[in-house]
């Protein structure tokens, strides 16, 4: 049984999740550029609902949308979302990505996010709910970021947190639905370790990329400034 996690401002129940709350989540509701000041959020694959109510807590958004084809997931996000400061703004659908897309023809959101499944290996679990939330089958790139261009308004953002080694194939997807990146950080556990994730934002329109690095740990659980300071708002402990 997985105890609450309480983050700052927040708590999350996840003992229903496949998926529970780790660093990639944290790390990209955190990195999410807001400079926008988007009015609209979408959550694709909500999970536990951690990167809604990050976003919750970071912006002004008056509709922040979610959504979770898992029903134990979607459950728990929703109650989740019930027990927050911010349940008048949030809301979660129980739907796959392309029903949710075609329901929605015309609507568009400002900011789309997405800590979609992958698996790093060859990696099998015996649970299918965690397969499903932890293998790509379940929300393939393509489709990703196929329904996020349909689904992104016109001056809007997409942002993600894939392994570092599909950044390349996941930018050529992109292009080729007219999404291009505009930011870039890649992730390093230490100063030793390979590139492990990358966080990246996407728009329509071309834009120099800004590009830089972010490591996590100095040490076993001591963390650079960087990290510090990026999570600072949330974590209880930093």
């Amino acid at each position: 049984m997985s105890k609450v996690f309480q983050f700052k401002q927040f708590n999350v129940e996840q003992d229903r999740c496949a998926m529970k709350i780790g660093t990639d989540g944290v790390l990209l509701g955190a990195w999410a550029s807001l400079d926008q000041h988007p009015e609209s959020i979408l959550d694709i694959g909500a999970g536990t609902g951690v990167i809604a109510l990050m976003l919750a807590q970071r912006s002004t958004a008056e509709l922040i949308d979610a959504l979770e084809i898992e029903e134990n997931a979607y459950e728990q996000c929703v109650d989740n979302f019930e027990n927050s400061d911010w349940g008048d703004r949030l809301f979660c659908y129980h739907a796959a990505l392309d029903e949710f897309a075609e329901e929605m023809e015309g609507e568009t959101y400002d900011l789309i996010i997405s800590n979609p499944p992958f698996y790093d290996e060859n990696f099998t679990s015996t649970e299918e709910n965690r397969n499903l939330a932890r293998f790509t089958e379940a929300l393939p790139f393509e489709d990703l970021v196929k329904y996020s261009a349909q689904l992104l308004a016109e001056k809007g953002r997409f942002c993600t947190i894939i392994p570092y080694k599909n950044e390349e194939e996941f930018i050529q997807l992109a292009s080729e639905v007219n999404l291009y990146p505009q930011k870039i950080t890649r992730v390093r556990g230490n100063e030793n370790s390979p590139l492990k994730r990358s966080l990246l934002q996407f728009g329509f329109e071309k834009t120099l990329i800004k590009t830089s690095e972010l490591i996590i740990e100095i040490d076993r659980h001591v963390y650079t400034e960087d990290y510090k300071n990026l999570v600072k708002d949330f974590y209880l402990k930093m």
